[in-house]
């Protein structure tokens, strides 16, 4: 299984963090040693001593494929959910000046949180569906995927021109904004269209 990131994906994220908007899709990949699946408990990693939240509609990939023409695109994935892309921000920081990659403050153990995923079939529209992130019973973020600069459609065919899509790989889709620290004892609730797919506590 592999497990896509899509970074820069929200205009109003980009600004929050002063980035530039890409031409492109920025991908990277998480290892399946990230996922924490079932609600389990996020361990705060001692390496880090800022760690953020990034709520994320998570896509599941139902059939393999490659070469993906965007038209056909929407067949092969067959799942949607939720996902929280943790990533050790002061390590990101101080990788971004040298140009070194974010293998370690987006991929490391337990770094990606996945819901119970949903079938397509509940989403009329995938390019309007509302979600949210709340810490400790306060929203800290709401995103609706019309807000994507990159749709799920463009996404799925983008990545299949350079990795063979396999039944079960996960596209973390990009974060909206109002990313923020997270510290141990907070509880982390995440909704799709107000139906809560994640409950879980930082320890």
């Amino acid at each position: 299984m592999k497990i896509f990131g899509i970074g820069r994906n929200y205009v109003e994220h980009i600004k929050e963090l002063e980035n530039e908007t890409p031409d492109e899709p920025i991908v990277f990949i998480k290892p399946d040693t990230a996922i924490l699946k079932n609600n389990a408990p996020f361990y705060y990693p001692e390496f880090s001593q800022d760690v953020h939240h990034e709520v994320e509609i998570v896509v599941r990939i139902g059939k393999e494929g490659k070469k993906i023409d965007e038209k056909f695109a929407h067949k092969y994935y067959d799942q949607v959910g939720l996902g929280i892309d943790f990533t050790a921000r002061d390590i990101q920081q101080r990788n971004k000046p040298k140009s070194l990659p974010w293998a370690i403050p987006k991929g490391f153990d337990g770094s990606a949180p996945v819901s119970e995923l949903l079938p397509v079939e509940q989403f009329p529209d995938m390019q309007n569906i509302n979600f949210e992130l709340q810490v400790n019973g306060e929203t800290r973020q709401k995103g609706n995927t019309s807000l994507m600069i990159f749709k799920i459609n463009f996404l799925v065919a983008y990545l299949s021109k350079f990795f063979t899509l396999k039944k079960g790989d996960l596209i973390y889709t990009g974060t909206p904004k109002g990313v923020g620290p997270v510290k141990i004892g907070d509880r982390l609730t995440a909704s799709i269209e107000n139906q809560t797919l994640l409950d879980f506590e930082v320890k």
